[in-house]
């Protein structure tokens, strides 16, 4: 039976909308109106997503990783230093974007994708660094249970729409097995009369096509 993964299923959701952020920022057109301007505004959302990621690993995670296998702790601590930096440069140029005059959108376009894709860069080596170090350290050193307390002292400080939230980041971007189980274990957690608006606010990210396959495999778990 697969281990708790404390990192997997949320890095493959911060992955893919960095990558499409990055590919839109590129193809934007600098002479249509408020189209820098809105990509401006999603990249300072993705650094606040990103600190506040940062800030419930240090509340959650590296606490029981400070305890059981310090040198872990210790080099991403230093990762985390690193990530501020690159966080600071593109959340400055995004912020800056919004009052450059007309002509010079172009040259701010490519500082502003410059300075995301330099955040991807630094950002994919210590999703690295978290998932072939940090969790293997964690495995061999704690229990199941105790990394699944992990993620329950989590999931109980989330609000239900932070929750929602969380999800609809996520769910699009991962198999579909791991994406039904997961909306499974929501919908099993809460009251029946909500299911419905549940499985719809959850859902919403959604191709047609995954939102079909997510109904068919949660019929398919209700019939076993």
């Amino acid at each position: 039976m697969p281990r708790v993964d404390l990192y997997k299923n949320v890095h493959m959701g911060q992955r893919a909308r960095l990558f499409g952020l990055a590919v839109e920022l590129g193809a934007a057109c600098a002479a249509k109106p408020g189209a820098l301007a809105d990509l401006a505004e999603r990249c300072l959302a993705m650094v606040q997503e990103l600190r506040e990621h940062a800030d419930h690993e240090d509340t959650y995670i590296h606490p029981l990783l400070r305890e059981r296998a310090p040198e872990a702790a210790d080099a991403l601590d230093a990762e985390h230093v690193r990530l501020d930096a690159v966080l600071a440069t593109l959340g400055h140029r995004a912020r800056t974007l919004p009052t450059v005059h007309a002509e010079a959108l172009p040259a701010a376009q490519r500082d502003l994708y410059l300075a995301l894709n330099e955040l991807i860069g630094a950002y994919l080596a210590h999703l690295h660094a978290e998932e072939t170090v940090v969790m293997p350290a964690l495995w061999e050193r704690c229990t199941d249970d105790e990394l699944g307390a992990v993620f329950d002292a989590f999931r109980a400080s989330r609000t239900h729409e932070d929750g929602v939230a969380d999800l609809r980041r996520m769910l699009p971007f991962l198999p579909p097995g791991t994406r039904a189980a997961i909306v499974r274990a929501v919908l099993d957690g809460s009251p029946a009369e909500q299911a419905d608006r549940i499985l719809d606010a959850v859902s919403a990210t959604l191709g047609p096509g995954q939102r079909t396959r997510l109904c068919e495999d949660l019929a398919g778990s209700r019939a076993q």
